[in-house]
């Protein structure tokens, strides 16, 4: 059936008709929850900012050729349907678009990714956009474990149930503790996300992927009338002069006695992300082929114990090298959200990576992570990462919150 896979690098190479094709992958800044420059921003403010430059992108490409949006947000009021499906039409997107929305906590980006890259593939649609939105500032807090819940469930006799609210940040400490990270391997490896992203930025290595967003910036919340209007036009969560010395010395944030910090965990953060896909075919029946900058080759998905959710990259990638038929060596370029510095380096090295290879310009220690946002982050980041490098194949990774991984292979086109 149209767009299946054919296993094996040599075969994911090749052009097909039936190839789903990525022709931009565009975010905007990723800045600081309740502190950065979209604290002030909604969710689907956001969203709107990278459909509207999509759209502005591609000036040949008629709106109603769109046939579905579907973008990944987790903490959204009533799943983010409403607001999202508004800011779509409000940037021209025609009501012949249908829209939704998915949760799957950190892989809601990549599963909306994917879900539309499926749609695709089996001739459900032609053209659709897939990404991610998420405002931390407004919705994190209470919302990020249920306030209201079956009582069984919090008194199930079965542990893995009970863990499924159990704090992030404890699954980050047991990760470290049953295997082996320390706390130094934890600073080093935090430090250096920082000084990647920093040296990325200096060198304007994440111009073509952002999109600036113009807003509302509120200085000081006690006088809400006093609003000015800004322009974003940068990640604000990174900083240059971090180094493992002075990360060694902030306290543990979850535990009394335990490694993980403020310093090497990913940072509460606000953005969105978009990606226009379609099938091969159709780009050239548009007119539109110039403009493929890559491919999706498959995703796969595995559950793992929610308590120690952070190696579900170490599950995830090896079940996607066999689905795809691909050799980790092949893989030029690896993109693994640094949840927490813990999880990353565990995933690293039960997968025997060149750490070089992974997360080049830095990953959610230093840019953030806006949750359903965040692997439409990392699609933009790698795509463009892949095309300054010339590699082939990159893939995609995260842990995901109750216990699972997800993994992407992306070819460069």
């Amino acid at each position: 059936m149209a767009g299946f896979i054919q296993k094996g690098a040599k075969n994911i190479l090749q052009k097909n008709p039936q190839d789903v094709v990525f022709l931009s992958a565009l975010r905007t800044p990723v800045t600081r929850a309740k502190k950065g420059g979209l604290r002030d921003a909604y969710d689907h403010e956001m969203l709107a900012a990278v459909l509207k430059a999509t759209l502005d992108k591609h000036p040949n490409l008629d709106p109603s050729k769109i046939e579905d949006i579907m973008v990944g947000t987790v903490l959204s009021e009533l799943g983010g349907s409403k607001a999202g499906r508004m800011a779509a039409n409000h940037v021209g997107i025609p009501t012949t678009t249908a829209f939704h929305t998915v949760n799957r906590a950190c892989a809601s980006g990549l599963s909306a990714i994917t879900g539309v890259a499926h749609s695709i593939a089996v001739g459900q649609i032609e053209v659709g956009i897939g990404g991610g939105m998420e405002s931390m500032t407004r919705n994190y807090g209470s919302r990020a474990i249920p306030t209201q819940l079956w009582k069984e469930l919090k008194e199930s006799p079965v542990k893995d149930a009970r863990d499924c609210i159990m704090s992030m940040g404890l699954t980050s400490e047991n990760v470290a503790e049953r295997f082996g990270v320390s706390r130094k391997d934890q600073d080093e490896f935090a430090a250096r996300s920082q000084q990647k992203a920093a040296q990325a930025q200096k060198d304007g290595f994440f111009d073509q992927e952002v999109v600036p967003v113009t807003t509302r910036w509120i200085p000081d919340p006690e006088v809400p009338e006093n609003e000015e209007t800004i322009t974003v036009t940068k990640d604000d969560g990174i900083r240059p002069t971090t180094t493992a010395q002075k990360l060694s010395t902030m306290k543990p944030a979850f535990k009394e006695d335990g490694t993980s910090t403020a310093g090497n965990s990913s940072q509460v953060s606000d953005g969105a992300a978009a990606a226009l896909m379609m099938r091969r075919s159709t780009a050239h029946a548009l007119g539109l082929s110039g403009s493929i900058i890559g491919k999706w080759a498959g995703s796969q998905i595995v559950g793992c114990a929610p308590d120690e959710m952070g190696i579900g990259p170490a599950l995830a990638i090896p079940k996607l090298l066999d689905y795809a038929g691909v050799s980790k060596e092949e893989i030029g370029l690896w993109e693994i959200n640094e949840a927490f510095a813990s999880q990353a380096i565990c995933c690293i090295r039960k997968l025997g990576l060149d750490m070089e290879k992974v997360n080049p310009k830095g990953g959610a220690i230093a840019l953030g992570h806006p949750l359903g946002a965040t692997g439409g982050r990392m699609l933009s980041t790698l795509l463009h990462e892949m095309e300054r490098q010339t590699q082939e194949l990159g893939v995609i990774s995260m842990c995901i919150g109750t216990g699972m991984g997800m993994a992407s292979l992306i070819v460069r086109e």
